[in-house]
């Protein structure tokens, strides 16, 4: 499979090459030039499929010929060797909890696939430095996905306070290979210092740079295993339904361009909600064809404070930059905190079930679309409640338990460099030379 950018469709790369490069150098979006369909004898057997047997199926013509079938076999079994569960919350509403792997987000599987990939392609005598910004999830699950692979260094840069305090340490505390980078600012300034850092020629001619953002082809293609999974464990439980809806707590939109990219390759999805916070660029779009990005503002579901979505290109890209196609499948909604916190607290108390901020939103916009939609609907638990401890136990009044993977990290000494919002300061802590722990 080549690769084309967003922003070139004349451009060409090789699968090696998109995720090496991480992004055009005309800071488009790296997108596959064709886009398969699976065969009915594929959905038949879905029901009874692993997750590694579905990764091989659906992810080999996108990394063929370079990642051959012995070696993509290896990594899916390495990548999707934890349980993603759907689980009945309420009559026809469920939910898929993407939390149970490494760092307990949903970003585990993206990330612990690009770096079996990187580690495949990286060559021993020119390193790679492996760039990324996050509001959260997407530093942890890297870091860790990462975390002492030879050849390979990470950088974590982060809004100093934009993220929980177990997040932060899931990606501050590990040494080796991986640094973190504090940055005054928001999550946004992260992300535009980052995409600079790809533009910049002296920085790119002594470091060999590579995203491990949802913008890198490896971090963004395996996502669409797991909605191939919801569909047969529905299927299983329910052998005669024909329509889902499924609801996508967005905020880079990595995901949600997943999951649209599973249906295109025939995945029986009939709707799929973008569900996002007061961040609310691509709802007001789909309602009012304006598409306006802003500076993102600080909510209770952190990881989805995004005012200019990176993966959003993608999408329109899928439906041909046609308005009217893309309203016909992706819904939109949005909450506030306020909305967030009573749907947490009500769900715990009336059902049982402990919804963290980002899951709250998926489940609540089903709650308020499936009537008019009239289907039954799955929506995505991305990570464990125990990451947003502080304001979890703050909505619920009790103490939250941490999950053993999260425990590891309590008590572990920071290492963090701090800076400004300035690209200029942080292309020099770049071009130094890595240490354990820092640049």
């Amino acid at each position: 499979m080549n690769y084309y950018s967003t922003n070139d469709y004349s451009s060409e790369m090789s699968f090696k090459e998109a995720v090496i490069t991480g992004l055009p150098k005309d800071k488009g979006l790296f997108f596959p030039r064709e886009i398969p369909t699976l065969g009915e004898d594929f959905f038949e057997s879905l029901p009874s499929l692993t997750l590694p047997e579905i990764a091989f199926e659906v992810l080999q013509p996108y990394v063929s010929p370079d990642i051959s079938p012995e070696e993509l076999r290896k990594i899916c079994g390495e990548v999707f060797h934890f349980p993603i569960p759907l689980v009945e919350v309420e009559k026809d509403i469920y939910a898929l909890e993407l939390f149970h792997g490494p760092t307990c987000a949903f970003k585990d599987v993206g990330a612990r696939f690009m770096s079996r990939c990187l580690q495949l392609f990286a060559e021993p005598d020119r390193p790679v430095t492996v760039l990324v910004a996050t509001s959260g999830d997407t530093g942890s699950a890297v870091a860790n996905g990462f975390l002492g692979l030879d050849n390979i260094d990470v950088v974590v840069v982060y809004p100093q306070q934009g993220v929980s305090e177990i997040q932060e340490m899931q990606f501050t505390t590990l040494g080796q290979n991986t640094s973190a980078v504090g940055i005054e600012g928001t999550f946004d300034d992260c992300q535009a210092l980052v995409k600079q850092a790809f533009s910049d020629e002296e920085l790119n001619q002594k470091k060999n740079l590579s995203s491990a953002n949802s913008i890198n082809v490896a971090r963004w293609l395996p996502q669409m295993v797991y909605y191939f999974h919801a569909w047969g464990q529905w299927k299983k439980q329910h052998p005669e339904a024909t329509e889902i809806t499924i609801s996508v707590p967005s905020g880079n939109f990595g995901n949600l361009a997943a999951g649209l990219l599973a249906k295109q390759m025939g995945l029986p999805v009939t709707y799929f909600v973008a569900a996002t916070n007061r961040n609310r660029m691509v709802p007001d779009y789909l309602e009012t064809g304006h598409y306006a990005p802003a500076p993102s503002i600080a909510t209770i579901a952190n990881a989805m404070d995004v005012g200019n979505p990176n993966n959003f290109p993608r999408i329109q890209e899928l439906y041909g930059h046609h308005l009217e196609n893309l309203q016909k499948v992706v819904k939109g909604f949005w909450a506030d905190d306020e909305e967030i916190k009573g749907t947490i607290k009500l769900v715990h108390q009336e059902k049982g079930y402990t919804l963290d901020p980002h899951g709250a939103i998926g489940y609540l916009s089903l709650r308020q679309l499936l009537p008019e939609l009239k289907t039954p609907g799955i929506f995505l638990e991305t990570a464990h409640p125990a990451k947003f401890k502080q304001s979890m136990e703050a909505v619920l009044g009790q103490e939250i338990e941490l999950p053993e993977q999260l425990q590891a990290f309590l008590g572990k000494q920071k290492q963090v460099t701090d800076l400004p919002n300035d690209f200029a300061i942080f292309k020099l802590l770049l071009m130094q030379e890595h240490k354990e722990g820092t640049l």
